[in-house]
C-alpha cells in the first residue's frame, strides 16, 4: 500500500496533475487498473524479457498488449497525459519520429486521466500511428520508473534504458533514437 501511495504521489507531479487520478490499495506489482505484471520469461523462447517489460495493458483501441513482444527490440516509451501542454507540444515530433524509425517500435503510455480524454488527445495530435496504452492508475509508470510526464523511456534492444524528461523536440528525439538504433 505504501509503494502505491508513494507512486500515486509521484505520478501526480509536474503539470499539475489531477486529483481525479484512479487510486487503488494494490502493490504496484499486482494487478492496477488496466495494466498487470504478464509472467513472461521468454518472448518467442529465444530472447529473454527484461523485467521492465512483464506487463500486460489494454490498448485506448481495446485491445491487450503484452510487454513481452517488445523483447530483443529498441522501444521508445512516450509518457504523457492527455491536459499536459508539453506532452501536446511534442506530439508532432513523437508523430514524425514514429513514422521515420520504422525499425523501433513506439508505444504511448497516456496516464492521469481518462480513457475518453486519452483517445481525444491522440485523435486531436494525429498520433495513433503507433500503440497507446491506458495506464489510468499508473502501474505501467511504476514498472518503468516514471515520476512525471512527459517522458522518455528509450530502451535498447538489450533491455538497458535511459529516462529523459521533455519536452523533446525533433532534433533531441532523433539524437536519442540514433543511440538507440546504434546498439
Amino acid at each position: 500500500m505504501t509503494a502505491t501511495i508513494v507512486a500515486a504521489g509521484v505520478l501526480a507531479a509536474a503539470c499539475g496533475a489531477s486529483d481525479e487520478m484512479g487510486r487503488s490499495d494494490a502493490p504496484a506489482s499486482a494487478t492496477v487498473g488496466r495494466a498487470s505484471p504478464a509472467p513472461a520469461p521468454t518472448h518467442s523462447g529465444r530472447t529473454p524479457v527484461p523485467e521492465t517489460l512483464r506487463f500486460t495493458a489494454t490498448t485506448l483501441g481495446g485491445q491487450r498488449f503484452d510487454g513481452a513482444s517488445l523483447a530483443g527490440k529498441a522501444v521508445v516509451f512516450w509518457f504523457w497525459a492527455p491536459w499536459c501542454p508539453k506532452c501536446r507540444s511534442e506530439a508532432p515530433a513523437v508523430k514524425t519520429a514514429a513514422a521515420k524509425y520504422t525499425d523501433v517500435a513506439f508505444v504511448g503510455v497516456a496516464g492521469l486521466d481518462g480513457e475518453a480524454a486519452m483517445r481525444e488527445f491522440v485523435r486531436r495530435t494525429g498520433t495513433g500511428g503507433f500503440p497507446h496504452l491506458s495506464d489510468e492508475k499508473g502501474a505501467v509508470w511504476t514498472r518503468l520508473g516514471v515520476s512525471q510526464q512527459s517522458t522518455f523511456v528509450f530502451m535498447k534492444a538489450d533491455g538497458s534504458t535511459e529516462r529523459v524528461s521533455g519536452p523533446l523536440g525533433p532534433d533531441d528525439l532523433d539524437r536519442h533514437v540514433a543511440k538507440l538504433r546504434s546498439s
